[in-house]
């Protein structure tokens, strides 16, 4: 069937800014693929065959990776805000309803330390891993006092223990 259109320019190329959105929200290849209605098979060649799709993907991906990034760091820290609280009124010259500030309020989040712990096992796992690597030279005699012992002798101290 010559000049035939693949699935590719059918169900995916159409849809390459959704396929980005896809990805930024955390959807992995395999959902993606499902959503376009392909095989995740065929899906996978044409991230390898078609540079665009690799791109969306890619992009989709990084914003995702850096917006979670950017509010672990910002969780391990600490930040403050501002909290706006409006209420309906009634404008007297209009007669509509609009919303006006009341109040406005900086509240401070305190620094996490689960995120803290997250963050520094991650960057700087030599320093905040959760197994240390101990070495140790030289030698290590164990004093046991039960070492030269026969069995018989053995079974005697348990007996008279007993």
């Amino acid at each position: 069937m010559a000049g035939a259109r693949s699935k590719y320019h059918t169900h995916v190329e159409p849809k390459l800014l959704l396929v980005e959105a896809w990805a930024r929200d955390g959807c992995i290849d395999a959902d993606i693929a499902r959503k376009l209605g392909v095989a995740y098979s065929t899906f996978r060649e044409y991230v390898k065959q078609y540079p665009a799709l690799a791109a969306a993907l890619k992009r989709g991906k990084e914003v995702a990776d850096v917006e979670v990034e950017n509010a672990l760091f910002k969780r391990a820290v600490g930040y403050t805000y501002e909290e706006v609280t409006r209420e309906a009124t009634t404008d007297p010259k209009t007669g509509q309803t609009i919303m006006i500030e009341t109040k406005r309020v900086t509240k401070e989040v305190q620094p996490d330390v689960t995120a803290q712990i997250f963050w520094l096992k991650n960057r700087r796992p030599d320093k905040w891993r959760d197994r240390q690597e101990l070495s140790h030279s030289g030698s290590m005699e164990i004093n046991n006092p039960l070492s030269g012992l026969t069995t018989e002798e053995l079974r005697k101290l348990i007996q008279d223990d007993g």
